[in-house]
């Protein structure tokens, strides 16, 4: 199960994770972001429908890549993550990775790519910048080889967050719903086709104050 969020966002604002003006990664993320990653109504952050060919924001310009999404493990702020991030991350050795972990200003998982696939057969390419749904140390689910299936029971029990652009990419059929499903895969960069997703590709590490 996947939901939807976007840079700017704000669903519950008395949560500690309620918050997307903010990520994991980033503290001042809607403003490295360029704004709200949407349509901003009455002063509140909304969604908006993506449409084809590129599916980017219709009313903002945006500053890092609007193909984005999280995963359940916080290797930075978790501390019980962090603690282990590099005996569970498959490419904690490898070259540009390696060396790093006890280095709280530096993330295993920020910025990686992950391959989604939609109920409809779309197949789309995000970037992780953020964490969660629900959960922040879910190796099992987000690393594991068993098919383990989230430990999150918010949200409709979703595995991940994708942002709008994902949302109009994959064809979910609904904007801001719990209903949707899709499966996904991690994929090197190396790896990853031309398309509207490497339009604007986001470089930046950690960057909280």
């Amino acid at each position: 199960m996947a939901t939807t969020f976007w840079v700017g966002e704000i669903f519950d604002p008395n949560a500690a994770d309620g918050s997307q003006v903010i990520s994991t990664y980033d503290s001042s993320w809607e403003v490295h972001y360029g704004g709200c990653d949407g349509i901003v109504s009455s002063r509140r952050c909304a969604t908006e429908k993506r449409l084809a060919p590129t599916f980017f924001p219709r009313h903002m310009k945006p500053r890092q890549n609007p193909f984005y999404l999280d995963l359940p493990f916080d290797d930075v702020n978790d501390a019980a993550a962090f603690k282990r991030r590099c005996a569970v991350v498959p490419w904690a050795s490898d070259p540009g990775y390696a060396g790093h972990c006890t280095d709280p200003n530096f993330s295993y998982m920020k910025n990686r790519w992950v391959r989604m696939t939609g109920a409809t057969g779309r197949v789309c390419y995000g970037q992780i910048e953020d964490a969660g749904p629900g959960q922040y140390n879910d190796a099992a689910y987000v690393f594991g080889a068993n098919n383990a299936r989230p430990v999150n029971a918010r949200y409709g029990g979703a595995g991940m967050d994708v942002s709008p652009a994902l949302n109009g990419c994959l064809g979910m059929t609904q904007l801001d719903g719990d209903t949707d499903r899709l499966s996904w895969k991690f994929v090197d960069a190396g790896n990853v086709p031309r398309g509207p997703w490497k339009v604007l590709v986001t470089t930046r590490g950690v960057l909280n104050q």
